[in-house]
């Protein structure tokens, strides 16, 4: 086995060629016609979600945040939206035949706002036309002559009664108490003494009288309501033919206008009817304070301003100043904010509603459109999720109050008509609440069946080179940012390689490459320079990291003070450097940790301090026993393991998770069996399986730099250098100072397929491999950890065989269950 050697500057640099750029800034560069560099998939998606007008053909745009979705939706729909019909507008009216619930009118774009405006003359029309027509002197005088025969009426039945009283010496007196009868003589009413000194006979007949008297002034007075209803019917009458013709002609218009809608032309008689129906309230206060006829009252009816608000109209969609289909994004995505919402005004310590205060949602500014909503705000909302997706399914939005949804309360309220409704909803949020609906809720796959993936990497191919430059040049121009020379063309692309973790593709992470733009542009501004150059961005780098890596420079003090000890000299059995990546959201760091391996004879069992602690995770876990694996497979396959071994990350105080550190666990582990030093000023990273193959891990470049920076603080040293997988050569993007060290000869990079190959160079001595005869050469690594393994089998059949039979099948019963354990 030939032993690994160094890579150099050209095997790990990365090749970017402008040849094909013949740019000396990205003002030069011309636009493409594709927005978005990168995102085929998501566009041929997007194209087909919006080919289909079926219901349920609604979309999900998942992917990371920042990777440019907005935009793209934005870009695209505006294209599409500007070709599209201009949808119906919508308005709500009263409706006459059920108070509680108002009636939706759709128009045309714009003519709703006009039937509005239409319908607020008319009412100024009403309530200056129809009071005028009481004022009138003829209405003045058909009126008094209705009242007037009224009175006649009465007063002539009056008369005749008495007429009659005064023929049987009884006079009719009206009093302030009411009509009563009393006798009388010689054209005087008889007082109490001259009627009682009258004689009997008399009396008796003037009692027999005044009681024939009384029972015919009760059949008048039964009369006279039924007299002043028949007044008060040819009053309204009255009312009704003077009030028909000026209705009609103010209608008679509006009719001919809107003659091709028929829902507006049945409300339109429905308002004509109810005009007439009160005609009483058009009049003016003054005339309902007239002195009442006599025996008649006062004629009931209605305000006058809530009378004329029911014949308003509450527009809650208007597409007037719309030119195609409406984009509606829905920030505050909550129940009443998606579907409507009913309002209520306080009065009189009451709250009360009516159909003028309905207020639209985003279903109604969007119906005939697009709605674009968060997924994370939508769940996020109570009930926000439930009502959009009733609304969708029923194909119409139904406002109602969320209490009256929920059956939370039972007040009487309004129920407005519920609107059709047509549109495409977009939902836009994370690749797991994508899955997570998809998995957990039924309705899901029917409502959003178009899911419109976004890539956050783009590959790097020298004919994609181009392009990408036109998406940094089309941000920089969209964003008022000052050109790039080449120079700085040139690190931004390392950068974006960077951010995607692989030299092979470029990020599509817009918000991260925006802002690195934006901060190289401040310092270009700072210094007035033409143009932004390597010197700009690379500060522009260097000062975001020295605003977030606090916990970074603690880490590095803590190491570089020995209060975390890392050693990067000199060699040791049993102990490794590890290399450790934190992620913390907005920074990626990497730092290396000590590991240790403790070896004795024992019962086969590998321990995990860290997971018999429980501050390992799963993952690491599985590392650990896939290590376990590949020593009961490589050595001794005919003999049981005999050996008592702990792995340990030497001051870990939080959980450890990842497989990145099993090939240096198992590195300390067989150092600790040969008993062969391993070099400390090397690290180590990569996951191992159970064939001693060394599998890739992510946050290679990090790692790498971590240990840089801790080797270069106290003295790079020919030895200085990392161990990390062959597959993980694609994803190193390295900083220009570890360029430069590598280039030098001061900080070696190895590349290793297997365990094998990390040994050798950490310990200097061949790895061994198993001859004709079966066995490892005595002189190499393989060979001295099978002589270890075999000298703790003999040791352990020895000490079996110095045990009681009893003993012997105790200890033999506890071996099977730690073997089950791994």
């Amino acid at each position: 086995m030939t032993s690994p050697i160094p890579l150099s500057r050209q095997q790990i640099e990365i090749p970017l060629d402008f040849h094909d750029i013949p740019y000396n800034t990205t003002d030069e560069i011309p636009l493409g016609t594709d927005y978005f560099v990168g995102q085929q998939r998501a566009g041929e998606a997007f194209d087909f979600g919006l080919s289909i007008l079926k219901p349920g053909y609604n979309f999900f745009v998942m992917g990371p945040p920042g990777i440019g979705k907005r935009t793209f939706l934005e870009r695209v729909l505006k294209e599409k939206a500007a070709r599209g019909p201009t949808p119906l507008e919508w308005c709500y009216v009263f409706n006459f035949e059920e108070e509680n619930k108002p009636k939706a009118l759709s128009f045309p774009a714009g003519k709703a706002s006009e039937f509005s405006e239409d319908m607020a003359r008319l009412v100024d029309d009403l309530k200056i036309g129809i009071p005028a027509i009481f004022e009138s002197d003829e209405y003045k005088t058909r009126a008094q002559e209705i009242e007037q025969e009224f009175i006649d009426r009465r007063e002539e039945a009056l008369s005749r009664l008495r007429e009659k009283a005064q023929k049987e010496g009884i006079a009719l007196l009206q009093t302030p108490a009411g009509i009563a009868f009393a006798p009388f003589k010689n054209g005087e009413v008889l007082d109490p003494e001259r009627y009682n000194a009258l004689p009997e006979e008399e009396k008796k007949r003037i009692e027999t009288a005044i009681r024939l008297l009384q029972e015919e002034l009760t059949a008048i007075l039964r009369q006279i309501p039924k007299w002043r209803k028949e007044a008060q019917n040819k009053l309204r009458e009255l009312n009704r033919s003077y009030i028909q013709g000026v209705v009609s002609g103010l209608l008679e218009e509006l009719k001919s206008k809107y003659k091709n809608s028929e829902e507006v032309l049945k409300h339109l008689e429905e308002i004509q009817k109810d005009v007439l129906k009160n005609a009483e309230s058009f009049r003016s206060p003054r005339e309902t304070e007239m002195p009442p006829l006599p025996g008649m009252g006062t004629i009931g009816r209605e305000p006058l301003e809530a009378l004329l608000k029911r014949y308003k109209v509450n527009v809650i969609v208007d597409n007037s100043q719309l030119q195609g289909q409406p984009i509606v994004f829905e920030d505050n995505p909550t129940f009443v904010n998606i579907v409507g919402r009913i309002e209520h005004i306080a009065q009189m310590g009451a709250l009360v509603t009516d159909f003028s205060l309905i207020r639209p949602g985003a279903l109604h500014r969007s119906n005939g459109g697009y709605l674009i909503l968060d997924a994370l705000r939508v769940l996020s909302h109570p009930f926000s999720w439930e009502g959009l997706k009733r609304a969708l399914r029923t194909r119409q939005i139904k406002i109602e109050p969320l209490g009256e949804a929920l059956g939370l309360i039972s007040t009487v309220s309004l129920e407005p008509q519920p609107i059709p409704l047509d549109l495409k909803v977009i939902l836009v949020g994370d690749r797991l609440i994508y899955y997570l609906l998809y998995q957990f809720d039924p309705e899901f796959k029917d409502l959003f069946k178009v899911s419109v993936d976004f890539s956050e990497e783009f590959d790097a191919h020298p004919q994609n080179l181009l392009p990408y430059c036109q998406l940094i040049a089309s941000l920089c121009r969209h964003h008022g940012i000052g050109p790039l020379d080449k120079s700085a063309l040139r690190l931004i692309l390392k950068q974006s390689l960077r951010l995607s973790q692989d030299s092979k593709k470029f990020s599509l992470q817009r918000g991260r490459i925006l802002e690195l733009l934006e901060e190289s542009d401040y310092w270009r501004k700072k210094e007035k320079a033409p143009t932004i150059t390597a010197r700009h961005v690379q500060t522009a780098i260097v000062s975001y990291s020295n605003r977030i890596n606090r916990v970074q420079e603690k880490i590095k003090e803590s190491i570089l003070r020995q209060i975390l000890l890392v050693e990067t000299e000199g060699s040791k059995v049993g102990q490794v450097n590890g290399l450790v990546v934190v992620d913390m959201g907005n920074f990626l760091f990497g730092y290396p940790t000590k590991i240790t391996a403790r070896v004795r004879f024992g019962n086969g069992h590998v321990v995990d301090i860290e997971r018999e602690v429980k501050l390992s995770g799963p993952i690491h876990s599985k590392g650990v026993l896939i290590l376990s694996g590949f020593l009961a497979g490589r050595y001794l396959p005919d003999e049981p393991l005999s050996l008592s071994a702990s792995l340990a990350f030497e001051q870990s105080y939080s959980v450890v998770e990842g497989d990145s550190a099993s090939a240096a666990e198992l590195c300390a582990l067989l150092s600790a069996l040969s008993e062969q030093p391993l070099w400390q000023s090397i690290a180590i990273t990569g996951s191992i399986n159970q064939l001693g193959e060394i599998q890739a891990i992510g946050g290679v470049n990090e790692k790498i730099e971590g240990f840089f920076d801790i080797c270069s603080s106290r003295g790079l040293n020919e030895r200085s250098g990392v161990i990390i997988p062959q597959s993980n050569l694609q994803h190193l993007v390295l900083k220009e100072e570890v360029l430069e060290a590598v280039e030098k000869g001061l900080f070696k990079i190895y590349s290793v397929k297997t365990i094998d190959e990390a040994m050798e160079i950490l310990t200097g001595i061949p790895a061994g491999e198993r001859g004709p005869d079966g066995k490892y050469p005595p002189s190499s690594l393989n060979g001295k950890v099978e002589e270890k393994l075999s000298q703790f089998a003999r040791r352990a059949q020895k000490f079996a065989s110095s045990l009681p039979k009893a003993a012997v099948e105790s200890q033999e019963g506890n071996n099977d269950k730690q073997n089950s354990s791994l």
